[in-house]
């Protein structure tokens, strides 16, 4: 079998081996790298449109977009850490307070549920009773467990590690912004002129449909937001703005998204009696778990190239093989194989 392969041939086995090799050993602590690289492509149209529409030279231009971006994102950014760290601060405090109010609580449920079952066998309602005990004292446990002050303080030393990663990040950005013609032009050089020809229809194929997923999930998450301030402002208006935009970040985590906070707010609030405002806060989640799983797969599709129920299997199939990556991955790689095929670097035809 290996005679028919030809040096091209395995020119590219080598290749896709070191693919993945590399993907293994190196994307993983490569992510700001990574970031830096996809927000370049994500930027570089703004730096050109600078250009072009300014007579502007590169450097000015991507000068003028980086130091933009660091502001908004900054701005943003320190609020919501802000905002965020004060509110955990409030609750760490406040933690022994809520601990006992779900232990009242279950203790109010224990003495109704004894009364309901004071018929029974005294053997059972004992058997029950040291399960609700046991029950209560793990929940109780596992709580302080994780208010404990050492893993606190284990966060806390983890911060100068993420502030290298984000100043390692910056750094990156703003050379890949300057660097990324050189880049291009590197890169074309190893390729001849047909397959250059193709590789450029199927780049400029790749990065309109790159701008239109990453415009798909920023509409996406603009209506989000907008439906949960609105929500959460008709239900909890002092922590509406904070909590509204904690929920629009967490939703861009595929499948768990804003129930992942919205869950265990709703469930606090059904156990601590507040059976109101736990109804409110279970119907929110289930309106953002809806509007997303309803309009995301159109939204993209439309703005991507490809059909809804394309789309929707692209995003299922790459969640089950990759993970929360493969949400984003797997229409990009449908995506790719047909701008290949397009660009004729794949042949794909056959009949049965």
């Amino acid at each position: 079998m290996f005679r028919y392969l030809t040096k091209r041939h395995w020119l590219f086995i080598f290749l896709a081996i070191v693919l993945l090799l590399i993907g293994y050993f190196i994307l993983p602590v490569s992510l700001p790298l990574i970031f830096a690289f996809f927000t370049t492509l994500f930027l570089n149209p703004s730096i050109r449109w600078l250009q072009f529409r300014f007579k502007l030279n590169r450097k000015i231009s991507v000068i003028v977009v980086f130091l933009i971006f660091v502001l908004i994102t900054g701005v943003l950014g320190t609020y919501v850490v802000a905002s965020a760290v004060t509110h955990i601060v409030n609750f760490v405090e406040n933690a022994p307070t809520y601990i006992n109010q779900i232990m009242d609580k279950f203790v109010e449920w224990q003495a109704e549920l004894e009364n309901m079952m004071k018929d029974l066998p005294v053997e059972f309602i004992k058997e029950i009773r040291d399960g609700i005990d046991k029950n209560i004292v793990n929940i109780s446990n596992s709580i302080k467990s994780q208010l404990q002050v050492e893993k606190i303080a284990g966060m806390v030393a983890a911060i100068p590690e993420y502030l290298v990663s984000l100043l390692v990040y910056l750094i990156a950005l703003f050379l890949f912004m300057i660097e990324l013609p050189t880049l291009k032009a590197k890169f074309y050089q190893y390729l001849t002129d047909t397959t250059a020809e193709k590789v450029q229809f199927m780049n400029a194929r790749l990065s309109y449909v790159v701008l239109g997923f990453l415009k798909a999930q920023f509409l996406v998450s603009i209506i989000i937001f907008i439906v949960t301030l609105i929500g959460l402002l008709l239900i909890v208006p002092e922590y509406a703005i904070i909590m509204s935009l904690i929920i629009w970040l967490v939703d861009f985590i595929p499948i768990i998204g804003s129930i992942a906070i919205l869950a265990p707010w709703s469930l606090y609030m059904y156990i601590t009696g507040d059976v109101i405002m736990g109804t409110k806060l279970a119907v929110l989640a289930i309106m953002l778990l809806a509007i997303r799983r309803t309009v995301e797969p159109k939204v993209m599709g439309q703005h991507i190239g490809l059909s809804p129920l394309a789309t929707l299997i692209a995003m299922y199939i790459g969640l089950q093989l990759l993970g929360l990556l493969g949400f984003i991955v797997g229409p990009l790689v449908v995506i790719g194989f047909n701008s290949a095929k397009e660009a004729g670097i794949i042949k794909w035809n056959f009949k049965l």
